[in-house]
């Protein structure tokens, strides 16, 4: 059983009394040093800086489930946590059915794959692979079965003579990651496993992680900042910012409903297109949003959610994703200032009265002519795939 729950954990740096009172009366960030790993976004109080806070999380025995979120959101410090490398400082943490805070990490029967690799240089790749195993004293025999199943489960069987200097970039994350399975753990984490590697071989990679997980039954927990990443590998996504969890669910979930405007921004390539103060009114018992003089009667689906809730008229924020803007004869007009040809597809970025709308358009049966930089453009976007947004909460309306 490989399950994983954690239970309001919450993780605290201490900082000095001093550096306390000085941030509190600081007017601004910058007026005073930043302590050393300090990040400005997340909560200080008098115990020190919190990274982690109220982090509710069920992980299912054998699933996948990726932390995303910006650098200093906390996604690493809480899978160290679960490894045992940091020390929660309140909560619950259940490997398992068992309560394991303090589990030293070598009891936890869990497998750690860094970004840095962290390859013995002096060893050959077998005897890095079959390092913690000799540690374990298991027998030679044994060892050497579990060695070459996991090189030939990873395609890495003709490297494992060598040297990890003699090895590329990605057959050194190869490696650790053998490294990780042949101990046959209950969980295995991953931290930016793919972050030193280039794009093409990323893509790569995310492949192998996807087949590889396939072939082994356990438990993966994967942090990330590549949102790319998160979409294509998790059953489950976890996105955090400043030490919280905003939103858990399916890639398809997160993308079609986000509950507020960092997921929305977050989630999504190229980033959704924003309108911001919009008004939201009723007519005629019917709901209407307002862009740029334009009033466009939203989808049933909101209709039914905003008069379920008797919503009042405000002002929201009102999000598009580029895939869903489409060229049209009547609707919004902008210029196009850049045009970044992508093949398949072009981006167009419009200025539509200051408004910088980012478009993604198929170029089958495109005329090019009518895309080049300086030419107008007109759009339209299906109310259906509009995400509405409360202006002052920044929360879903529905």
């Amino acid at each position: 059983m490989s399950s994983i729950t954690l239970k309001n954990i919450k993780k605290i740096y201490p900082i000095t009394a001093d550096e306390v009172k000085s941030r509190k009366k600081a007017k601004k960030p910058q007026e005073t040093a930043p302590a050393e790993g300090f990040v400005p976004n997340l909560q200080i109080t008098d115990e020190g800086v919190v990274a982690v806070q109220e982090f509710n999380l069920e992980i299912k025995d054998k699933e996948f489930v990726v932390l995303v979120g910006p650098s200093g959101c906390g996604k690493s410090t809480t899978l160290r946590m679960i490894a045992g490398l940091e020390e929660i400082t309140s909560g619950e943490l259940y490997i398992g059915d068992v309560l394991s805070n303090v589990i030293a990490p070598r009891d936890r029967n869990i497998a750690m794959v860094l970004q840095n690799y962290s390859l013995y240089p002096h060893m050959t790749v077998y005897d890095n692979m079959a390092f913690s195993l000799k540690l374990a004293k298991m027998p030679k025999d044994e060892i050497d079965k579990k060695v070459r199943e996991a090189a030939k489960t990873l395609e890495i069987t003709q490297i494992l003579d060598r040297l990890p200097k003699a090895l590329s970039g990605g057959q050194r994350q190869r490696v650790a990651i053998g490294r990780a399975i042949v101990r046959q753990p209950q969980v295995i984490l991953m931290d930016e496993p793919l972050s030193n590697l280039d794009a093409k071989l990323r893509g790569q990679m995310r492949s192998e992680i996807i087949k590889l997980r396939k072939k082994i039954d356990t438990t993966f927990v994967y942090v990330t900042h590549d949102q790319v990443e998160a979409m294509t590998l998790g059953d489950r996504i976890v996105v955090m910012k400043d030490g919280f969890i905003q939103q858990v669910g399916t890639p398809q979930e997160v993308f079609n409903h986000p509950v507020n405007t960092f997921v929305a921004g977050f989630i999504g390539t190229p980033q959704i297109n924003f309108f911001h103060h919009v008004p939201m009114t009723k007519k005629d018992g019917d709901y209407y949003i307002t862009i740029q003089n334009l009033d466009i009667k939203l989808d049933d689906k909101h209709q039914k959610a905003l008069k379920e809730k008797n919503y009042p008229e405000c002002e929201v924020i009102v999000g598009v994703r580029p895939v869903h803007v489409e060229m049209a004869d009547q609707g919004f007009t902008g210029e196009i200032e850049v045009s970044e040809m992508m093949g398949s597809e072009v981006h167009l970025h419009i200025n539509m009265n200051g408004d910088d709308i980012v478009a993604v358009i198929p170029t089958a049966n495109l005329d090019l002519d009518k895309v080049e930089i300086g030419e107008k453009f007109t759009f339209s976007f299906n109310p259906r795939l509009l995400h509405v947004f409360n202006a002052e909460t920044e929360e879903n309306v529905i």
